[in-house]
């Protein structure tokens, strides 16, 4: 997928979504402890399939062909535990033109396939797939860029939802922003980023390939970083993450980093934003393990919150990783891992009375999850037959990293309830197109709480 050579880069980083539901979650006071019944769940290590988390699978796309992601290899991704495709668009056959309808046509049937195979994509438009001469152009110029994103912006809001973040890509080879003819300034930069900002819908975040390009162009310092208050606000700032696609291969990572600022300031911002990318080099910073000069690939990765990494580059890397013995660990905990430690519950329920819920969950991952998603309670009968639905007061976006997240929530059964009963923790996505298929809802990781076929995690069983 990316060659060696460029390491030469050297040389030159919502609103909130809560569930639609009618109705309002009860909140009764509290019962005392004394009356609740203590649950403990069991550890999972298993490596399943998540959604907008993991190692992604590359497809890049050259000319128009109007077939999706070949169904085997959607089937084949979610078996070896991934759901993200990095889609990456090569318009070179547009560079002065619109972009034809059979290329748009392509691009639909990509997403559309993404749907119908439980997964989501990395999604980058670019015009070059080099950097020597003899690949140029390695980019449109501003105004056709500019109508080429006009024509995507319909796919790209009607597909959202299976769209995990958009790389801002388009310019330079790769679309990563370096070599380039026609962005040499921060003007044409930015009149890109704000159209792009506008086509992408705001429930998504947009990455920027250095830390450097967010702070040039919207005038940040490393005090200005994102704080929980602003987090996931429908604001540029909350909205724009990173790729850094030389992770872990050199002091700088080939020229992602200028200072020790820029770094401290992605370290602070990928709490909040999406990051994710690939590694281009074999070096000492690779190794599973820092020393006192360098972090190792797991303390980085959670130094900067990694969601998401390539599966197919670099192969010396991720090499070193298995022989290393950190790839199983890597694999589990890119972006979130949620994990029940132990709940509590009303030892003695009653029809028509309060109930109350304590939950803690840890974080095992190296981030939080980044997109807008949904969460409740579910009650079912012993049909399987839902009950009712409480929305959680509580926002998976922040149930962070090697933290403990408590969830205290007290609700009231419904009258005229009796018979064996079991409640849930519902993560569904927020889209209403995929909200009932439970591929993309959130599994916890724990042993004997996930119910494939209605993508809830078992919480307490009990009788009325």
């Amino acid at each position: 997928m990316r060659r060696i050579s460029r390491i030469l880069f050297a040389s030159a980083i919502l609103p909130l979504l809560a569930a639609s539901c009618d109705k309002i979650p009860d909140n009764p006071d509290p019962i005392p402890e004394e009356v609740l019944e203590t649950v403990t769940y069991t550890a999972s290590e298993e490596n399943f399939p998540n959604p907008e988390r993991g190692f992604y699978v590359g497809d890049e796309v050259h000319q128009a062909n109007i077939r999706g992601i070949a169904d085997a290899s959607l089937r084949a991704a979610r078996l070896q535990g991934r759901t993200l495709f990095l889609l990456e668009f090569y318009l070179t056959d547009y560079v002065a033109t619109d972009i034809a309808d059979d290329y748009l046509q392509t691009i639909r049937a990509r997403f559309q396939s993404l749907r119908n195979g439980g997964c989501k994509c990395i999604l980058r438009f670019c015009y070059s797939n080099g950097m020597d001469v003899s690949d140029k152009p390695w980019d449109a110029p501003l105004e056709q860029v500019l109508r080429h994103i006009e024509q995507v912006k319909p796919l790209i809001q009607e597909f959202y939802d299976v769209i995990m973040v958009v790389q801002a890509g388009f310019i330079g080879s790769w679309g990563e922003w370096y070599y380039t003819d026609n962005f040499k300034d921060n003007a044409s930069r930015k009149t890109l980023m704000e159209a792009l900002l506008a086509a992408v819908p705001e429930q998504r975040q947009i990455e920027l390939r250095t830390p450097s390009y967010k702070m040039r162009l919207y005038g940040l310092t490393l005090a200005d970083t994102i704080t929980r208050a602003e987090a996931h606000l429908p604001t540029t700032k909350a909205r724009l993450g990173g790729h850094n696609d030389c992770y872990v291969s050199s002091a700088n990572d080939w020229g992602t980093f200028n200072n020790k600022n820029e770094r401290a300031y992605w370290g602070a911002e990928t709490l909040y934003t999406i990051m994710g990318g690939e590694s281009c080099d074999v070096t000492e910073y690779c190794h599973c393990e820092g020393t006192e000069r360098y972090n190792g690939a797991l303390k980085d990765l959670a130094v900067y919150h990694l969601t998401y990494l390539n599966n197919g580059y670099h192969q010396g890397v991720l090499k070193r990783w298995r022989e290393e013995g950190c790839m199983d660990e890597i694999k589990i905990r890119l972006g979130y891992r949620y994990r029940l430690e132990e709940g509590q519950f009303t030892k003695a329920p009653a029809a028509g009375k309060p109930f109350q819920v304590i939950l803690k969950m840890s974080n095992d991952g190296f981030s939080p999850a980044q997109n807008p998603r949904d969460a409740e309670l579910i009650l079912a009968d012993a049909s399987g037959k839902v009950v009712k639905t409480w929305p959680l007061e509580s926002d998976p976006r922040f149930w962070m990293p090697a933290q403990t997240t408590t969830i205290n929530q007290t609700i009231t059964l419904p009258e005229g309830l009796s018979g064996k009963m079991t409640l849930y923790l519902n993560l569904p996505d927020p889209c209403a197109t995929l909200r009932s298929d439970p591929r993309f809802s959130i599994r916890l990781a724990n042993e004997g709480t996930w119910q494939e076929e209605t993508g809830f995690n078992t919480l307490y069983s009990f009788t009325i």
